[in-house]
Formats: C-alpha cells, sequence, structure tokens
C-alpha cells in the first residue's frame, strides 16, 4: 500500500499527435455516440463469443488469493546461481556485485548480500554440483539464474534441479547461455540459441526469460549483458509459496564457535556451542523452538537476538539513485563488510597488507592504548602538600548527584588470528542518556588549575586554597548560568509568557531611526539572587503584579481557540452525557429540548447514507464475485496482522509473535557436533529451518508416489532410499502398494511403470500436501539421472495397514458325497477356527467352504463343496496377511562430513554389496528352468451311442459296420448253445438292467418337472423386477423433467 501511494501519478500527454487526436475526439465525439445505431449487435452468437473469450481471458489472469504475510521491511531475496561446473557461476556472481555495490570481489564464498536499490536488497548464492546442496538451495531461493554452457548444451544437472524445484515449491526461474563465444559460426550460434530456448521453455515454461552472454572480457561479463541482466531482478516479482509462508527459515551467512577454550582443549571432540548469523525469513521465528539444519540435524534455539542490519536500506528520501555510501555489500564468509555487528560488540577487520592514508592521530593512540582510562586512574597518585606522602586515588572517594550520568565508553580490544588479520572488537558498556548540561558547568579558573598542575608551588597553594570564597563563586556560577540558560519557555510554549498583547511595542527599540533591536526581557523574579536563603516575609503576595506573575511563569494559563477551550469541551461533553434519557424506574422519557433537534437531523442523514450504501450494492446491481470477496477478506486479514502488534514495544513483541521477517538475529545453539564446525565449507549452505508443533515427532507416512521416468531402473520394496520431505534429507525403506476399489492396501514388489502407487516409508511427520522427492545415491560420478521418484504426503496415519497375498494349499484324505476332509494346511486347530467359514476352491474350480476342525490328524478340517471332489484334487484357500512395516530413519548428514561432502553412505542393498565384493546370487536348483517333456495323449475312439445313430442320415452314420461285414467269417457265424446255468444268469442280469433303466427314467422326470418348476419361479420374479424397474424410471424421469421446467422457468 505504502509503495502504491509513494508512486508517481501518471501524467497525460498535453501536446503532440496523440494530444490532438483525443482533443479532436472528444470535441467531435465519438462515432458511437453519435450514431448508437450503426454500432449495435449484429449477431447474437458472435457476441456470445466475445463475451464468453473475454470471461476466459479475465478468469486465466487469476490466481489463487493468499494473505500477504510480507513485513514492511522485507528480507533480502535469495538469488541463487545454479549450474554444472565451470559454466561461470563465480564470475557471474563477481559482475553482478560489481554491476550493483561498484566493488569487485576476488573470491566468493558463502551468501552475498548488497543494497540494490531504495527498497530492495539480494543475496546471492552459489549453489556447488552437489545433490544435497541442489535440494537445500530449492528451498529456499526466490529466484535461480539456471547457467547452461552453449557450446556443450544441456547437462543432467540442469534437468535435476529443476525436477528438484518442481516437488519444493517452483521459485522464479531465469536461464542464462554462457561460452556463446565458442561458436565461429553465427548460423550455428544461431540454431543453437533457438534449440536451447525451446528446450528451456519446455521444462520451464513458454516465454521463460533466456539471457545471452557473448563471453569474457578481462575475466568479466560486458557491462551490457550484466544491466540487463541485473534490471531484470531488480524488478522482478515473486509470490510466497506455502511451505515459506507457514514456516521459518534462515540463510546463514556467518558461523561463530563460542565454545570454552579450557574445554576444547581437554576434549577435542566435545559439543560445541554455536552462534549462527541471518536474516529471519518465511514466517515468525520464536524462541526455543525447534529447528533443523538440513544435513547436520534436529536443534533447539536457546537463544535468539536481534543486531543491528549490517546491510540496512537506505534513508526514506526522495532521490533517484543510491549514493555510494548506501551501496552496502555483507559477505562475511568471502571477506566482504569490513564490520561485523554481534550481539554485545561490532568486529572490525583491518589487513595489515592494505595500504591506506595516514589516520587520524588521537584514533591511533587510543588503538595503541594498552591499559584503559579507569586503569589508569585506579593507578595514579596525587600529592596534596607539597613534600608530602603521594595518596593512590583509591584513598579518595567518588561522590556523584543522584541526577549525574556517566558518560557512555566504547572499549576496543584488538585481536589477532593465526592468518595476520586483525580484527578490533568494539564493546559497549550501556545505553545511556544525554548528559545534563548542569553537570558540565566547570569555571574557568578551575580548568586552569587543573591544566598547570605541573607547576609545583602555584598548584600547590592553588590545591590548598581552592575551598576559600566557595559560597561567592557558586552564586557567581549561578547567576552566570540563569543569563547563559535556553529559554525553556520559548522551546514548550512557543513563545514568552512575558510576552504580552498589550506591550508587544515596548520590546523593539529603535537604532539609527533604519535598524529595529529586541529589548531583552529580564523577569523580575529572575534578577534575584537564590543562591541565598529566601524569607517568605519578603514576598507580599496580596499584591495582583506578583501573582499575575508567578501563574504566568509556572502555571500553564492564557486564551484557547475557540474550538479547544476547555468550556467549550465540557459544554460539548455535558451534552453528549446529559442528553435525552429515560427514568428506568417511572418509565419517563426527559429529552433535552436544545439538542433534540440536532441529533434527529443526524440520524436521519445516518439512515439515508445506510440506505444509500444498501441500494448501491443490492439494487443498483453491484456485482461482486467469491474471488473478489475472497481477496478482500484476504487483504483485511493481512491488513490486521501488520497493524496487530504496532503500538507494542520490541521485547513484548518479540515474545507475543516472535522476530518477523527481515530481522538480522544471532541465534545461539548448543549441543553442535563438533564436525560441524572442524569440517565446516563454507560453499555449501547451511540453512535453519524452522519446524511446526508436531513436525519433531517420527511415524509412519504415506505419499502419493511415482517413479521418475528418466530414471532407468524400476524401484523395488525395502530397498534403501534417500528421502527429500520438507526440510529434511533422510535414509529409509519404502514399501509400495496400490489401494484396491474396496479400500485394501496391496503391497506390491515393485513400483507400477507410468502410473502412481502409495509408498509407506517410517520418518518424520509432515503436513499434507508436502512435496517427496528421493534418490537413491547422492554421489555426483554417476553418469544417470538421479532422481529416482517424485510424490506428495498424502496423511500421517498410525494405523497404516498393508497387507499382502497368501495361499494356503491342502488336499483331501477322505470324500463323501460333496463332503471331505483336508490336511495338510494349518497346522493346528486354532488356525483353523480363525478361518472358519471360509472360501476355498480346488485346481478344478470347484467351489467349497471351510466348515469346522478335526481333532486328528492336527490341522485337519471337514469342507463342503459344490461338487464332489477327487483324491487327486488340491485345495487352495486364498487370504491376506499384514506385512510387517520396518522402522528406518537415518538422517543424512552431509555437513558433517570432511572434504567432498558427497561421499556420505547409508544403508547398501544385498545387490550393490554382491557387486563390490564381486559375489554372485547365490543359486538353488528348484528355481532353475528345465525343459518339460510330455507324452502324447492317446485318446479313446469316438463312439456315437446306437439310439442316434438311428436318428442320423444314412450319409453321416458310421460305417464300421460294411468293414465288420467283411471281416466276419464262418467262424462270427457259429451258434452259441448256453447252459441253463448261463441262461438263468443271463436273465436275471436282464432283468436287474431293465429295473435301473426304469429308475433312471423316473428319477430324469422328477428332475424335469423341478427344472420346469425352478423356470416358472424365476420368470415370475423377472416379471416383478421388469416392472418395478419400470415404475422407478418412470418416477425418476417425472422429476428430471419438473427440474427442467424449473430451471427453464428462472432464466
Amino acid at each position: 500500500m505504502d509503495d502504491e501511494s509513494s508512486r508517481k501519478k501518471h501524467r497525460p500527454r498535453q501536446s503532440g499527435v496523440k494530444a490532438d487526436k483525443k482533443r479532436k475526439r472528444k470535441l467531435d465525439g465519438d462515432s458511437k455516440q453519435r450514431n448508437p445505431k450503426a454500432f449495435a449487435i449484429q449477431s447474437a452468437n458472435k457476441a456470445a463469443r466475445i463475451v464468453r473469450r473475454n470471461l476466459d481471458r479475465a478468469t486465466k489472469k487469476e490466481h489463487i488469493p493468499y494473505v500477504n504475510r510480507a513485513p514492511d521491511e522485507p528480507p533480502p531475496i535469495v538469488v541463487a546461481v545454479v549450474g554444472p561446473p565451470k559454466v561461470g557461476k563465480t564470475t557471474l556472481i563477481r559482475g553482478l556485485v560489481r554491476h550493483y555495490s561498484k566493488q569487485a570481489v576476488t573470491s566468493i564464498e558463502g551468501p552475498v548480500t548488497l543494497v540494490s536499490g531504495k527498497k530492495k536488497r539480494i543475496t546471492f548464492v552459489e549453489c556447488p554440483n552437489d545433490v544435497s546442496a541442489m535440494i537445500d538451495v530449492a528451498k529456499v531461493a526466490d529466484l535461480v539464474l539456471l547457467l547452461v554452457d552453449a557450446g556443450f548444451g544441456f547437462e543432467m544437472e540442469v534437468f535435476e534441479f529443476l525436477n528438484i524445484c518442481q516437488v519444493h515449491g517452483f521459485p522464479r526461474i531465469m536461464g542464462v547461455l554462457t561460452h556463446l563465444d565458442s561458436f565461429k559460426n553465427m548460423t550455428v550460434m544461431r540454431r543453437a540459441k533457438k534449440q536451447l530456448k525451446h528446450r528451456f521453455w519446455t521444462e520451464v515454461y513458454q516465454g521463460a526469460k533466456l539471457f545471452y552472454f557473448s563471453g569474457t572480457i578481462r575475466e568479466s561479463y560486458p557491462k551490457t549483458e550484466l544491466q540487463n541482466l541485473g534490471r531484470f531482478i531488480s524488478v522482478m516479482k515473486f509470490r510466497q509459496l506455502q511451505w515459506r509462508s507457514t514456516h521459518p527459515f534462515i540463510l546463514v551467512d556467518r558461523v561463530e564457535d563460542v565454545s570454552e577454550p579450557e574445554e576444547l582443549r581437554l576434549n577435542p571432540k566435545l559439543d560445541r556451542r554455536v552462534c549462527l548469523y541471518g536474516y529471519v525469513r518465511g514466517t515468525h521465528l520464536k524462541e526455543n523452538s525447534n529447528v533443523h539444519i538440513p544435513g547436520c540435524g534436529d536443534f533447539v534455539l536457546r537463544d535468539v537476538s536481534v543486531l543491528n542490519d549490517p546491510c540496512a536500506l537506505p534513508s526514506q528520501e526522495k532521490k533517484r539513485s543510491l549514493n555510494e555510501k548506501e551501496r552496502l555489500v555483507y559477505a562475511p564468509m568471502s571477506g566482504l563488510g569490513g564490520v561485523v555487528y554481534d550481539k554485545d560488540a561490532v568486529y572490525i577487520e583491518v589487513k595489515k597488507d592494505h595500504a591506506k592514508p595516514a589516520p587520524n592521530e588521537f584514533i591511533t593512540s587510543m588503538m595503541d592504548t594498552e591499559h584503559p582510562l579507569d586503569e589508569k586512574m585506579d593507578a595514579s597518585e596525587m600529592t596534596l602538600v607539597k613534600g608530602g606522602v603521594s595518596l593512590p586515588s583509591a584513598t579518595f572517594e567518588n561522590h556523584k548527584d543522584e541526577e549525574e550520568v556517566e558518560e557512555e565508553r566504547v572499549n576496543e580490544e584488538v585481536v589477532e588470528f593465526n592468518d595476520g588479520r586483525i580484527r578490533h572488537r568494539a564493546i559497549f558498556k550501556s545505553e545511556n542518556d544525554d548528559i545534563d548540561s548542569s553537570n558540565d558547568d566547570v569555571s574557568d579558573d578551575d580548568v586552569e588549575n587543573a591544566e598547570s598542575e605541573s607547576d609545583s608551588e602555584e598548584a600547590e597553594e592553588s590545591l590548598v586554597k581552592w575551598k576559600s570564597e566557595l559560597a561567592s563563586r557558586a552564586a557567581e556560577r549561578y547567576v552566570r548560568g540563569k543569563t547563559t540558560l535556553r529559554n525553556m519557555q520559548r522551546h514548550v510554549y512557543g513563545r514568552d509568557f512575558n510576552e504580552s498583547e498589550e506591550g508587544e511595542g515596548d520590546r523593539y527599540e529603535e537604532v539609527g531611526g533604519m535598524l529595529v533591536t529586541k529589548k531583552r526581557f529580564i523577569n523580575p523574579i529572575d534578577k534575584r539572587d537564590e543562591s541565598h536563603v529566601c524569607d517568605a516575609t519578603s514576598h507580599d503576595w496580596a499584591n495582583e503584579d506578583l501573582v499575575r506573575q508567578l501563574k504566568e511563569v509556572c502555571f500553564v494559563t492564557g486564551k484557547w481557540s475557540s474550538e479547544e477551550d476547555a468550556a467549550t469541551r465540557l459544554a460539548e461533553d455535558d451534552e453528549d452525557v446529559y442528553g435525552n434519557f429515560e427514568d428506568l424506574e417511572t418509565g419517563e422519557t426527559h429529552e433535552d429540548t436544545e439538542t433534540a433537534e440536532n441529533g434527529k437531523t443526524k440520524r436521519i442523514a445516518k439512515k439515508k447514507k445506510l440506505k444509500e450504501k444498501f441500494d448501491a450494492e443490492y439494487d443498483e446491481g453491484v456485482d461482486t464475485t467469491f474471488y473478489e470477496d475472497l481477496k478482500q477478506s484476504f487483504d483485511a486479514q493481512a491488513q490486521l496482522n501488520r497493524t496487530a502488534f504496532v503500538g507494542m514495544d520490541d521485547d513484548t513483541r518479540y515474545q507475543l509473535e516472535g522476530y518477523r521477517p527481515g530481522l538480522y538475529v544471532r541465534v545461539e545453539i548448543s549441543r553442535m557436533p563438533c564436525e560441524f564446525v572442524t569440517n565446516f565449507n563454507p560453499l555449501y549452505p547451511v540453512i535453519i529451518g524452522g519446524l511446526l508443533s508436531g513436525e519433531n515427532r517420527i511415524g509412519y507416512v504415506q505419499a502419493r508416489f511415482k517413479k521418475h521416468r528418466w530414471h532407468k531402473k524400476i524401484l523395488k520394496t525395502r530397498d534403501p532410499l534417500i528421502v527429500s520431505m520438507g526440510w529434511r534429507r533422510f535414509q529409509t525403506l519404502a514399501l509400495y502398494s496400490i489401494q484396491d476399489h474396496n479400500g485394501r492396501d496391496r503391497l506390491v514388489k515393485y513400483t507400477p511403470e507410468h502410473a502412481h502407487c502409495i509408498a509407506t516409508f517410517y520418518g518424520p511427520i509432515s503436513p499434507q500436501g508436502t512435496g517427496v522427492l528421493s534418490i537413491q545415491g547422492i554421489a555426483s560420478n554417476t553418469p544417470d539421472f538421479r532422481i529416482s521418484g517424485t510424490g506428495v504426503v498424502l496423511s500421517q496415519d498410525k494405523s497404516i495397514n498393508i497387507v499382502k497375498k497368501l495361499k494356503l494349499i491342502g488336499t483331501p484324505y477322505k470324500i463323501f458325497k460333496n463332503t471331505a476332509f483336508i490336511k495338510g494346511m494349518f497346522k493346528s486347530a486354532l488356525e483353523v477356527a480363525k478361518f472358519e467359514g471360509a472360501s476355498i476352491r480346488t485346481v478344478s474350480n470347484i467351489r467349497g467352504q471351510l466348515k469346522k476342525g478335526l481333532r486328528t490328524p492336527e490341522g485337519a478340517f471337514r469342507a463342503t463343496f459344490e461338487d464332489k471332489i477327487l483324491l487327486s484334487d488340491i485345495v487352495f484357500l486364498r487370504t491376506w496377511f499384514t506385512v510387517d512395516l520396518p522402522r528406518y530413519y537415518n538422517p543424512v548428514t552431509t555437513l558433517l562430513l570432511e572434504g567432498a561432502k558427497q561421499d556420505w553412505t547409508g544403508m547398501k542393498t544385498v545387490g550393490q554389496m554382491r557387486w563390490e565384493r564381486g559375489l554372485k546370487a547365490p543359486h538353488e536348483s528348484d528355481s532353475s528352468y528345465t525343459s518339460i517333456r510330455r507324452e502324447p495323449k492317446v485318446f479313446k475312439p469316438f463312439k456315437v451311442p446306437a439310439s442316434l445313430q438311428k436318428q442320423l442320415p444314412f450319409k453321416t452314420k458310421p460305417k464300421d459296420w460294411i468293414e465288420q461285414s467283411k471281416k466276419t467269417s464262418v467262424l462270427h457265424k457259429r451258434a452259441v448253445v448256453r447252459e441253463p446255468r448261463e441262461k438263468e444268469i443271463s436273465s436275471l442280469i436282464h432283468r436287474i438292467h431293465v429295473a435301473y433303466k426304469e429308475k433312471i427314467q423316473k428319477k430324469r422326470q422328477v428332475t424335469k418337472r423341478k427344472r420346469l418348476l425352478h423356470q416358472k419361479q424365476m420368470k415370475e420374479q423377472e416379471t416383478k423386477r421388469t416392472a418395478k424397474v419400470k415404475e422407478v424410471r418412470k418416477i425418476y424421469y417425472r422429476m428430471l423433467g419438473k427440474a427442467k421446467n424449473k430451471s427453464s422457468q428462472r432464466k
């Protein structure tokens, strides 16, 4: 709001071609106004299309509104310079620092903060070629300068960083093509620039800004190209990201070890006490809150203090550009910004070999002082009498008045380090008020006596006689002070109360008829010598003139304006308080006759204004959409956040809301691992990420996960995976599952191709919607794409249940028609009892149900099937069992490593360990594939029943009897004579066969009757169901028609 109000207003042209056209159009009138019928709507469809197009364009410009939590003085924007090695990252930062601050930088280590404008600051961070550093930088960067070697093309690190940004909140990205001077042919260079631009647009967005840097001149980019890039950085606008708007964080630009030296000497591996410095970003940071340092671990902020801003914005004055003093640069790790602010000191860095002009003699003497002034005073001696004993200063008591204030002192401590660097530490004792002018009243005689202390005789006499005539000298000093004091009456009230309106002309006198001088007016009261005790009887208080003078000098009197007069204010208050009122006991209403009409007029005007406001919002059709209402509510919330703690002092405000973004703070962390200090590398960014309540807990997290399409291998369940989620980077074991339609999470062995799955792992609890990024290793020597998968957190439910298929096998050992006894599937009766009523089936797909367990053998049970099974059948029971989730969480502590930070190794897979040791996977004989020999199957001859042969035509009847007739001989035609016993047996068999056939025929008739009856019942049920469906359809279509009629009537 302040920026918009202070912005310069548009001034339209008053002369020129455009101004003449506007003036002529205004005089003649627009053609649409002169002939409105000619510009009426010719086609309703075309007008509708235009309206829809305009609405679509307006909708595309809308963004999701958010509460603006940016402070009045925001922290410096973080500009990260990212790219593969040897593409010119350091050269670009040096050039931009020189462009903004007019200072040359030799080496870039750590963040570099500078003032880029009247209301903007920038922090440049160089990202090393390490995937861990790329992940950390992507979480805090506001703007990314992506450097690409145009002569080589896009490298794998560029695409890895873009995918990291997509997961952790996409910042603003601008590309920079370097090494364009490697092209010798302009045509080839233009073609390469076009290809790289379109590929960059594909990865970022269409129209993304891409800068072209031709080459280096004396190890620096051309000034024009740097100026163009710097102008775009200065005017860039940023949108708050969800994670950063809810989590505070600090990009550390300075690290100090404040551990006790004696303790470190005794135990060098002792945990350190470290102070970290930086600007608060994101949201408010609170003391004693949990934080996480990526690559180091979780800690608690024990002490947070606000320091002076080392790179403060310039004063709010109307000017076009910054002067040289306001172009500040602060980079402690790079050796820039000679002044470093601490909690209770200021470090001034001075290099011995740096040639400087001759310093001031006074400052040099202060720097060369070995002992402070108070120690010199304590060691000094004084001789009161000539030839007497010298008395030390400790014998004299230094008496001070109660109103006397000690002057603020600044002590300086010179600290010399091993590398030859000298730092001057300025220690502030306290912040005191200004010294009262009355404490500095020292007479000239006293000064002369103090300076002539070296003269023995004169000094001794002056020291002996210093008490003589003490009262007279005090009176003279008081009168002299009264005449030289400032006129406090004029300073407070704006005029002298001795000046009266009647005698204004008496205060001026004319000198020489030309010059007018002001007479000095001395109050009679001031003429008196108040060094003596005044007698109360000397004042005649009955004298009116004396009383009037006392009032004018000592009391606030005078004529006020009519609006500010006390009587007028009291009268107004009386009217408001003692106006119309009602007696609650009698119910009688008393009206003030003087103010009744005025009150009625005010109420009428108020009601009229409210009615106009109501009509403007509803009757006159002021269309406020939901989007506009939401924006207004968010703006109101932002204004409330900005003004809630304005009137409080800083200490109270820090306790209530925390340390707001934009403050430069000093954070003290205890129990820091000693490796963090001993192996500290300023090239790797250090981030202090704040954790919300609950994010320091560890549990099972479920995320919607997908394997990256560029990663060569699919991911296997229970393989170690390095996950980046929130501020943390940790190694864990992930289980992949797919959710069925019934809500069951079914474990899968590998991640599906080109599809999402659910990854469950043990790690810190994070809010829903947090991005998840996974890599299998952080080593930089792998040529393949390292991002293995991406996802988003779904839930943190502690009752996560992932199941896996289980197929139990058994064999029948007794069969009674449709009932069978099964064994070999379970080991105890308890296991059988758990699965009573479960569905089972055989290999031949005969379904059955598990009924009850048997006593013997152990684990056997009785089951029923829909048909009779065979002893050779195998019975299956398909079920699910819950998978145990592994509890493995290992933070990736890359900042604690010595040397290369990408050498961190965690848990390895079995395949990696076998490959490192040159071992082969164990081979089992059952798992090997063997050739299968199948015997040819011999089928029985096809035989057509005799009853069917009778019904077939002759050409389709089998002709086997013809061949048999040819083979018949006399032997086959011999008659067989049976014995009586044989005849009886044959007759008995024939009778039994006839009875059996009759029985089968009756059974088939009964079955046929049952089938016909069942078909009849099913037909009746189908008829009823069809009638019911028709009735339901009629009701549905009737209701649908009524709804359509109502909607058409509304239109």
